[in-house]
């Protein structure tokens, strides 16, 4: 089932908003840190505590969360959040990605990621960031 979902870029305090937003909502948090992960070989020592990645489930309610920022990508607040769009098959995300890059910037091409998702960042031409997902071995 394709679904929008906020995704917060933060600016290192990832756990603390995540915590805050489980004490407000419930829910599941999970938090997945840079160290440990695929990619901390790539990153500074001095970030390795932080947040990669970070999901707040309850019922359909699905909030997630990261430390990491888009690379050369100025932190500005109100303007740290994108639509994280989970797609359902290879060629809705293509299609969707294509039709929303129009006129707007790639930032991360299409491409399999380590989680084993088909992933991909963009902002469209009216300036909003859209993540887009598809992972072949989601439940349907």
């Amino acid at each position: 089932m394709t679904q929008i979902n906020a995704y917060l870029n933060l600016e290192g305090n990832c756990r603390e908003v995540m915590t805050f937003y489980k004490e407000c909502l419930g829910g599941e948090l999970n938090m997945q840190t840079i160290e440990g992960s695929p990619i901390e070989a790539q990153c500074p020592a001095a970030i390795k505590h932080q947040i990669l990645h970070a999901t707040l489930a309850k019922d359909g309610l699905l909030l997630m969360g990261s430390d990491m920022q888009e690379p050369g990508g100025n932190f500005i607040k109100g303007k740290n959040i994108a639509l994280s769009l989970n797609c359902s098959s290879p060629e809705e995300i293509n299609t969707f990605f294509s039709k929303l890059s129009e006129g707007g910037r790639i930032s991360h091409n299409l491409m399999e990621s380590f989680w084993g998702a088909t992933f991909g960042v963009l902002t469209d031409k009216f300036g909003i960031r859209w993540m887009l997902n598809y992972d072949k071995n989601q439940k349907q």
